[in-house]
């Protein structure tokens, strides 16, 4: 029966009747021992190589570890200290990373863990440097220059210039001896960025102060999306300058302007508040556009004026600082809550004065004598005249009926034209109040 095949005379090809005659023996055909010596040289592991091992034996000075291999490969000598802490933790059937380093004398295959462990953490920290991960890391030791934190089994260095204004404050600078000017930061968790990578020379460096900018720049993109107007927050003021104070709410810097630190005059922002303070807030103002916080911590306190009336009355005796001469009087300012009110040239002596400047100087304390309380108008009549012991040049007057400034104005000469000046002056202090009580 022709079924189409022609059949193969395999005395035509020698080799493939040898080839067919050896798969009916039980001697292997050299063509197959050669294939097979091929697969082992490439199944063999080579020096430089990191494969996965399972721990077959462990004794007090060496472990065994199978690799996929025709014998164990052995982790001893130096190796064994190296992985001294982690050894309580390894066990028999544990699978761990092994770096192949060379062959003995004996034919035996030595193994690194600890090598391998530093190749796959080299290769997470190109990793990091690729992306640019701020990430955290502890600081195991230090030197004059900076300090050394571990990526798992590689050293990374960072310089004094790259920790962060914190870190910095934290250094000892009448350290006896200059290496240790940053052993308070041993043991303290940093975030940080790497900055720099050469395997070759050993060289990984790290960046608190660039983490922590970038970190700082994610939490406010964070928070600038769920703040709202009106919000109360806490935090701790960060930083102080001339126009104002800087508050950390949690990674993002909002600004309490001088005007929102207190509803009395403030000069400067470290008469209210220091750095490292805890402060509670309120938000003013979110400038999405120009990644802007505005903060107030007046609004969260009582308007000295709503409460004007609780804490004063008429012919009460307080003490006041001069805090400005005009020429038609001086304004003092009320220590129990930085209230401003007006002495008028007239409530200064019982002579005539021409300048407060004769009688009274800025920055000066007085005892002063309440004469006139304006809730409305926000001003307050003030006397030091009426104020003084009759043993001072004081005189007995009934302050209930002493003259107010309106009518002592009326009085002296040429006071119309000082009308104008008077209100310009008042206005420009309760612009200023206004400014801060707003």
């Amino acid at each position: 029966m022709n079924t189409g095949h022609a059949a193969i005379d395999l005395s035509m090809y020698p080799t493939l009747a040898g080839l067919e005659q050896e798969e009916q023996s039980d001697k292997p055909h050299p063509m197959a021992l050669l294939l097979d010596e091929i697969e082992e040289s490439f199944l063999a592991p080579q020096a430089g190589e990191i494969r996965s091992g399972t721990i077959v034996d462990k004794r007090p000075h060496e472990l065994l570890v199978d690799i996929g291999f025709k014998s164990e490969g052995i982790v001893n000598g130096r190796e064994m200290d190296r992985i001294r802490e982690m050894l309580d933790s390894l066990e028999v059937g544990d699978e761990v990373p092994v770096y192949v380093m060379r062959e003995d004398r004996e034919g035996n295959l030595m193994l690194s863990i600890s090598r391998a462990q530093a190749e796959k953490d080299w290769e997470r920290a190109e990793e990091l440097m690729q992306s640019q991960t701020v990430f955290e890391g502890e600081v195991a030791a230090h030197n004059r220059g900076g300090v050394i934190v571990k990526i798992g089994q590689v050293r990374g260095f960072v310089p004094a210039s790259q920790l962060s204004s914190e870190s910095q404050g934290q250094s000892i600078e009448d350290a006896d001896n200059a290496d240790d000017r940053w052993a308070n930061l041993v043991g303290r968790a940093l975030m940080l960025k790497v900055i720099d990578i050469d395997r070759r020379r050993n060289r990984l460096i790290l960046s608190e102060r660039l983490a922590v900018r970038e970190w700082r720049r994610q939490q406010k993109e964070q928070l600038l999306e769920t703040l709202t107007e009106g919000d109360v927050y806490d935090g701790v003021i960060s930083s102080i300058a001339d126009f104002g104070a800087f508050v950390d709410l949690g990674g993002a810097d909002g600004l309490i302007h001088l005007s929102e630190l207190s509803w009395n005059r403030v000069n400067h922002p470290s008469e209210v508040v220091k750095v490292g303070q805890d402060v509670k807030v309120q938000i003013l103002s979110v400038d999405q556009e120009r990644r802007r916080i505005g903060l107030s911590l007046r609004r969260l306190q009582p308007q000295p004026w709503d409460l004007v009336e609780d804490h004063y009355e008429v012919g009460q005796i307080v003490r006041g600082r001069i805090t400005k001469l005009v020429n038609f009087g001086a304004f003092a300012r009320l220590d129990k809550d930085g209230i401003e009110g007006l002495i008028h040239v007239s409530e200064l002596a019982e002579h005539r004065v021409n300048h407060p400047k004769e009688i009274v100087a800025e920055g000066q304390e007085y005892d002063l004598r309440i004469i006139r309380i304006d809730v409305d108008r926000r001003r307050m009549g003030l006397s030091l005249k009426q104020a003084l012991p009759p043993t001072q040049g004081g005189v007995e007057v009934d302050w209930r009926i002493a003259p107010s400034e309106e009518s002592s104005e009326a009085d002296e000469p040429g006071v119309d034209e000082s009308d104008a000046a008077e209100e310009t002056a008042v206005s420009e202090i309760e612009e200023t109040t206004e400014a801060v009580v707003g």
